[in-house]
């Protein structure tokens, strides 16, 4: 069984995040870059399953610009077989259409019988790539998940929805997106790291997989969220009544 495992190169999650001065973009020079923290839990879940013996290989794949082979070697340190960069142009901006395109070009090359994938991206949020996959693929989905099992060609997927949890039994080969509770990634350690030099990591041209990028949407302008106000202390729940009301927020 192979696994193919989305795995995206973001801004930390604990950078504090600065707008450009001329709000064209946000500050990335010298800013930390790590993977985003729902591709390791579907890393983490794919090596999980290899562990156990259900599955044989676990490939990572990214879309990025030349420099992010070393985001990949942090892959292949967490325990992936091997890696496939897609090499895109510095500051080419791959939507989740785009995105889910490039993952079924690599699929037809890769034949995985499960594709992982986080649940969104901590940069753009937009929770559309894996569902996007599923539907050009033709193959089922299973979202959000908080636990999975994978027995007799089907998966078994614990879900989180807004009522509380459902369960999905999906045949194989298909899509799973990650959640925040489905496992907690390993750590990485350093014979793992000099081990992940040697490991085999394929560049592919974004150009030579034949993808039409499209238009897409076009961000004009970025802006900071305001600052936060300073609080009113009031001395009743008349007077904070009263403070709601002159605001309009009553």
């Amino acid at each position: 069984m192979k696994i193919l495992v989305g795995y995206k190169r973001v801004v930390d999650y604990n950078v504090r995040i600065q707008v450009k001065p001329d709000g064209s973009g946000v500050v990335t020079d010298g800013v930390k870059l790590s993977a985003n923290p729902f591709d390791e839990i579907a890393l983490e879940e794919a090596l999980r399953l290899r562990d156990k013996g259900i599955a044989t290989e676990v490939i990572v794949a990214t879309i990025a610009p030349a420099d992010a082979q070393a985001h990949l070697r942090n892959g292949l340190a967490m325990g992936a077989n091997r890696a496939i960069h897609v090499v895109t142009e510095a500051g080419q901006d791959i939507q989740p259409l785009t995105a889910a395109r490039i993952f079924l070009k690599l699929i037809e090359k890769e034949q995985p019988d499960l594709v992982i994938l986080g649940k969104q991206a901590i940069d753009d949020d937009a929770n559309q790539t894996g569902q996007m996959l599923a539907t050009i693929w033709g193959r089922p989905q299973a979202t959000f998940a908080s636990k999975l099992e994978v027995a007799d060609g089907k998966a078994t997927v614990t879900r989180e929805v807004d009522a509380g949890l459902e369960t999905l039994e999906v045949d194989l080969p298909a899509v799973v997106t990650t959640d925040l509770r489905l496992n907690e990634p390993r750590f990485i350690k350093l014979p793992d790291i000099m081990k992940a030099k040697s490991k085999p990591l394929e560049a592919i041209p974004f150009a030579d997989l034949g993808v039409e990028a499209g238009k897409g949407l076009k961000t004009t302008a970025y802006a900071p969220p305001p600052k936060r106000s300073k609080g009113v202390m009031v001395k009743d729940a008349a007077e904070l009544v009263a403070a709601l009301k002159q605001k309009g927020l009553l």
